[in-house]
């Protein structure tokens, strides 16, 4: 390993100590050694030894770095502040040495990689306007000063690794974070996901001019590592990966996935910082499992730079201005031309079109039939009514190495892929002149598609041609698969595939095709695609699992009323997300033609909140009347989700209507995270309903007025709520108040989740409202809401004096031993009615575990004890044991998650598992359980007195001869489930 030692030698610092300063080193060597109880150097080799000796001496006794610490000390406790300053200015040696070769090799790459035509738009050199940018991605929107970690968000295409090559190039060169960072190191997702597995140090040794770099050196200061991290989508991770499999050695080798994941979560350099590209649906998978500290959205072209890019390639003006305004009405195609490199498609498309006199209406009717008219007339020539032979034959190799790189996450291509789909080295000269291929910078043998959605495209359309079966890849799978991968979001990269083959399926499409390939098409797919809807239709749980904005593309650009009609009375739950303009137009034309709907869950975000121009506002009104239109058209909606929205005055009106509507029979409402720009009893009033039994406001801001209007509805006698959800709602102490009036005024109200609010000095109040007579809750969830020690005596008397209270939700806040002590007190009462109690996150220990199993044994109606995520460790597990196989326990479930548990408390497990008549469910994920304890466990499953139907366990957590023995037993056992989620 190259180091600062090997790079300037130890020896050349000792050869600057005259004698007297080289015998003193020496005594405060020996008493470093000492000092931090290192292994020993004889003391007669140390007095003897030269400077060169004594040098080697603690290279080969401590690793280096241990010995470039020490001497550093030494040197500071002699007052040599010289050499001190000089080895620092060495180090920063490896630093300039890095930026010279980043920037040569960014030069390089810069040239090669964007050498398009629409770089004219591009500025080449930087300007105070991108200094000031590059700086501003790092500043951060949360308050606490915390490293960094920015997302920057954009489509594919759009210019993320433009931009972040640009703010490398300007570190390299000295004009941004100078004194931010020491380095800056570039990953590019899709040269990490080949390596397969990888250590970080690995990485950065790629990156380093030489054969191998100072590691040790550049990760002294993490706090001044930047990581690039380019196209994360590749990776297809979420990062949901458990704690214990995330790593924290920056010389370990792990699969890459994990080495990711353990970056991002801060579990490695929790101190650097980090700068991601992203599309957003990779954003949204991995939203709340990374904390972000600012997200950057790239937008790419605008309507000016997209109309300046027109009257560039267009000379009349008035026939620009026809084309841009033809382009413009159809919002899908304009937010293609964002990108810039699709926005010189389009461009040219259009004017080879008109060359030839044809019809630009038709050409811009979808997206799907911009794409084909500009693919096929890459490959007619411009005097040609047909391609020849030899252009057929290209295309349809060129779709067949599409379709497997889709299937595969490939984007670059080697010559051995373009040889196995019939691509010669002879057809590569004319696919990079037509410009559907272009040279890879990754090597010179490589070629990737002009954009990612031309592949998609090019997918597609084998897919109208041939059978997966026929594919020489056996990856490629059928269109069955394809069309449920797509509509269920599993390959996040998959923009376009699965509306293009929706769209090839149009008549003019058809024709298209079949006018280029000289033969008919197969009608089957047709049928094909309606079975997959069909198998939708009867699968409540795969619905769940469909986008529906997906759906709706596919849909919009098959563009067959018919069909869309057929399709859409196939759904009875829909779930979708409207990020923009087009989304909403999109939703809305599909969501009209709907009548089956049971369940509607969408979010709209901040399309429809203020700040668009008048005539954009009229359209989006006018769709968002359609897209509320399926509240009445539908008449067995009965739930219907708002969340993360943000809805203007008029939005809200338009809303209101559609709910206030006679037929509209609503039984769940689901408000989360929603702004209603207008007056807020208009919503209140809403919830008069007489229908409406379930109110979920989680995440909705409520302000102490918005309380009291809702607490005076649920307050009315004809309101039939009974489930009321006001988390994460900023509510206060004081709201408790107007909330315990309603404990005791409404004889509906059953379940009343209050979580993560801080609600400490409102418990009393609640709890003297649920010791009333006249309370008749039934369920209390007041998770995270930051209870103080006196809460526990207030809940204490509740559980003395209320007979309807069934659960109790108390985690994640302070209970500790001492407050479970209270609570157990009055559960351990023989009239006590709880029969569930939550208390995760509560810092209980073994001792806790002692009023527990007081409970157990005492309590005859408990059935459900939620303790997971405690540390009660194997003795708390054989107290709570013991208690369960007490008769008077008729215990069902128990949660006992990331408890600190091992091997050895099965013996105890097992036993209560075959004396207790009652257990059917427990948890045990996140415990050190080992091979001999398991078998332990499964033994006392096969024994007929034994009564449990669940097991909670991660098979994946388990070596390769565990997970064997779980599937096997599971196998064996009818009536055991094993399941990662209890």
């Amino acid at each position: 390993m190259a180091s600062f030692f090997s790079d300037f030698g130890l020896m050349w610092y000792l050869e600057e100590l005259n004698k007297k300063e080289f015998m003193k080193f020496k005594e405060f060597l020996k008493q470093e050694i000492l000092q931090l109880r290192l292994k020993q150097i004889s003391w007669t080799e140390v007095k003897k030894a030269s400077r060169e000796d004594l040098a080697n001496l603690l290279l080969k006794h401590y690793e280096e770095k241990k010995a470039w610490d020490m001497t550093f000390k030494i040197f500071q406790k002699m007052n040599r502040k010289d050499l001190m300053e000089r080895a620092g200015r060495e180090i920063a040696g490896h630093s300039k040495l890095y930026q010279a070769h980043l920037k040569k090799k960014l030069t390089h790459d810069y040239a090669r990689k964007f050498n398009i035509k629409v770089q004219d738009f591009s500025k080449q050199k930087f300007t105070q306007d991108d200094y000031d940018r590059f700086e501003n991605f790092l500043i951060s929107k949360v308050t606490a000063k915390k490293p960094h970690m920015v997302f920057l968000q954009g489509a594919a295409g759009i210019g993320k690794s433009l931009m972040l090559t640009k703010l490398m190039l300007a570190w390299s060169e000295g004009m941004v974070f100078q004194n931010k960072f020491s380095y800056i190191f570039y990953f590019c997702c899709q040269d990490v996901k080949k390596m397969k597995r990888a250590s970080l140090a690995e990485l950065i040794s790629k990156e380093w001019p030489k054969t191998s770099a100072p590691i040790e050196d550049i990760l002294s200061q993490p706090e001044k590592l930047l990581f690039v991290i380019d196209n994360l989508e590749v990776m297809e991770c979420d990062m949901s990966e458990r704690e214990s499999e995330l790593c924290d050695t920056c010389t370990e080798k792990q699969p890459v996935r994990i080495l990711l994941s353990s970056l991002l979560r801060r579990k490695m350099l929790p101190k650097s910082s980090f700068l991601i590209s992203a599309t957003p649906e990779t954003f949204e998978k991995m939203e709340g499992r990374v904390e972000c500290t600012n997200v950057k959205i790239v937008t790419g072209f605008n309507e000016s730079n997209i109309k300046m890019y027109f009257r560039s390639l267009f000379q009349d003006k008035t026939k620009t201005q026809e084309i841009f305004s033809l382009v413009k009405e159809n919002q899908q195609l304009f937010t293609v031309c964002q990108v810039p490199v699709l926005c010189w498609m389009v461009a040219t498309c259009l004017k080879k079109e008109i060359e030839k006199g044809r019809d630009l209406v038709s050409v811009c009717r979808r997206t799907t039939s911009l794409y084909t008219t500009h693919i096929f007339n890459l490959f007619i020539p411009q005097s040609a009514q047909y391609p020849s032979k030899e252009s057929q034959a290209q295309l349809q190799s060129l779709c067949s190495l599409a379709a497997e790189g889709m299937w595969t996450d490939t984007f670059v291509f080697g010559e051995e892929a373009l040889r196995r789909n019939g691509i010669m080295d002879s057809d590569i000269p004319t696919l990079l002149d037509v410009r559907i291929l272009e040279k890879s910078k990754k090597s010179e043998k490589s070629y990737i598609f002009l954009h990612p959605s031309i592949q998609e495209v090019c997918a597609a359309i084998f897919y109208l041609l041939k059978s997966h079966m026929d594919h020489p890849s056996q990856d490629v799978k059928s269109i069955e698969a394809l069309i449920f991968t797509f509509l269920k979001k599993v390959k996040v990269q998959w923009i376009f595939f699965g509306s293009f083959i929706f769209g090839l399926l149009h008549e003019s499409e058809q024709k298209k095709l079949e006018a280029f390939f000289g033969h008919q098409l197969s009608q089957e797919i047709k049928r094909q695609l309606y079975q997959c809807l069909e198998t939708i239709s009867g699968n409540e749980e795969l619905q769940e699992q469909v986008d529906g904005m997906k759906l709706f593309y596919c849909l919009f650009e098959m563009d067959d009323e018919a069909f869309l009609a057929q399709a859409m009375n196939c759904m009875e739950q829909i779930n979708f997300v409207a990020k923009d303009y087009s989304d909403v137009i999109v939703a809305a034309h599909c969501l009209q033609h709907c009548s089956t709907l049971k369940k509607l869950s969408l979010s709209t975000q901040n399309v429809l909140s203020e700040g668009q121009e008048h005539s954009y506002t009229e359209k989006l009104l006018m769709c968002w009347h359609h897209m509320c239109s399926v509240l009445i058209s539908s008449k067995d909606i009965y739930i219907l989700q708002v969340k993360n929205t943000n809805l203007n005055e008029t939005a809200s009106l338009v809303l209101y209507s559609h709910l206030m509507y006679p037929s509209c029979t609503l039984k769940a409402l689901v408000v989360n995270n929603v702004t209603f720009l207008c007056d807020n009893r208009l919503f209140f009033e809403l919830i008069q309903n007489q229908c409406l039994q379930h109110l979920d406001l989680n995440l909705t801001f409520l302000s102490h007025g918005d309380v009291k209007l809702l607490c005076d509805v649920l307050s009315q006698e004809e309101c039939n709520i009974e489930k009321l959800m006001v988390a994460a709602c900023n509510l206060s102490p004081d709201d408790c108040k107007v909330f315990a009036s309603v404990l005791i005024s409404s004889k509906m109200l059953k379940h009343l989740n209050l979580s993560s609010n801080n609600l400490d000095k409102g418990i009393s109040s609640l709890s003297k409202a649920l010791c009333h007579p006249d309370c008749v809750l039934k369920n209390l969830v007041l998770v995270n809401c930051s209870l103080s020690e006196q809460c526990w005596d207030y809940l204490s008397e509740v559980l003395r004096r209320n007979k309807t209270l069934n659960h109790l939700d108390i985690s994640s806040n302070d209970l500790k031993d001492e407050g479970l002590k209270v609570l157990c007190g009055a559960l351990s009462l023989p009239d006590s009615v709880l029969k569930s109690l939550s208390v995760r996150y509560c810092l209980i220990t073994t001792s806790g575990c002692q009023d527990l199993a007081e409970v157990l044994r005492k309590n005859q109606n408990l059935r459900n004890l939620q303790v997971s995520n405690n540390k009660i460790e194997d003795a708390g597990v054989k107290l709570l044991c013991d208690a369960i196989k007490h008769p008077n326990c008729h215990l069902e479930n128990i949660g006992l998650e990331a408890c600190a548990l091992t091997g050895a408390c099965c013996e105890d497990l097992a036993s209560a598992f075959t004396h207790c008549k009652t257990l059917w469910g427990i948890n045990l994920q996140e415990n050190a359980l080992d091979h001999s304890g398991l078998i332990v466990l499964f033994e006392a499953l096969k024994q007929q007195q034994c009564t449990l139907h669940v097991l909670g366990l991660r098979i994946t957590d388990f070596d390769k001869e565990t997970q064997e023995l779980l599937m096997a037993e599971e196998e064996k056992n009818p009536h055991l489930s094993i399941l990662s989620s209890v």
